[in-house]
């Protein structure tokens, strides 16, 4: 199981929100590129990027910030946030990210989907699949719409997508802890790589979902508040 460090980027700053609520950043450092390199020279092997400012609805804004990452990092970056069309991904993509993570763009087209996948291949699109009282919700978490995440992951592993990141609301930037069930259940649902994220805030934690069948965690808070020593965290995702 992989250990992915998240970088959230916003207002050029690595940053974590609560609940990815603007104006509760807890952790503000001001350079996102050695930010970045650290994590490689600590053994990551590929890096979460969210533009949190194109979440919010500035696309352009950051994007210096993430070529300089791109171009200070050898290992994969996978990138969310303001991706709101297929030419916004496509840019992306050929800019030299490795993986893009779509969200609401995905769940109100999925026809992009199958587009993207067919032209750059399927494992360079992700799907953000965001759960919230067990329905996804989109637009920043603030829309509920009418299906699981496991009925939403069939449609996209139809569609041609390579992976699925799987956020469960209820527990994310919270620090304390979450339930596997969801997780499972979606795991069982298709025989794509499903990442994890949300809650994540001990060793313990990155050992329960290690017993699963999950392809990676993504981990934030816990990182940048000690609660989770990554290096630690590496050898707890192979026991």
């Amino acid at each position: 199981m992989l250990i992915i460090p998240a970088v959230d980027i916003k207002d050029g700053k690595c940053v974590q929100l609560v609940q990815g609520k603007p104006g509760t950043e807890q952790v503000v450092i001001e350079n996102p590129a050695e930010v970045a390199k650290e994590w490689e020279k600590k053994g990551a092997s590929i890096l979460h990027i969210i533009n949190l400012d194109g979440a919010f609805g500035d696309k352009e804004k950051n994007i210096d910030v993430i070529k300089k990452i791109i171009n200070t990092v050898s290992i994969p970056v996978q990138l969310g946030g303001g991706i709101r069309t297929k030419e916004d991904a496509a840019e992306l993509l050929k800019m030299g990210v490795d993986k893009v993570i779509l969200g609401t763009m995905a769940i109100e087209n999925p026809e992009n989907v199958a587009e993207l996948s067919g032209e750059f291949g399927s494992e360079r699109i992700i799907i953000a699949l965001d759960s919230k009282d067990s329905k996804v919700v989109v637009k920043g978490w603030t829309e509920k719409t009418e299906k699981s995440a496991p009925e939403f992951a069939k449609i996209f592993e139809k569609q041609g997508a390579g992976g699925i990141l799987f956020t469960n609301v209820d527990y994310e930037g919270l620090l304390n802890g979450f339930d596997t069930a969801p997780l499972i259940e979606l795991l069982d649902a298709v025989n794509i790589p499903i990442i994890y994220s949300g809650g994540v805030t001990s060793i313990e934690d990155i050992k329960k979902l290690s017993l699963t069948d999950a392809y990676g965690v993504v981990i934030g808070s816990a990182l940048y508040k000690g609660k989770i020593d990554f290096e630690e965290a590496l050898l707890a995702s192979k026991s």
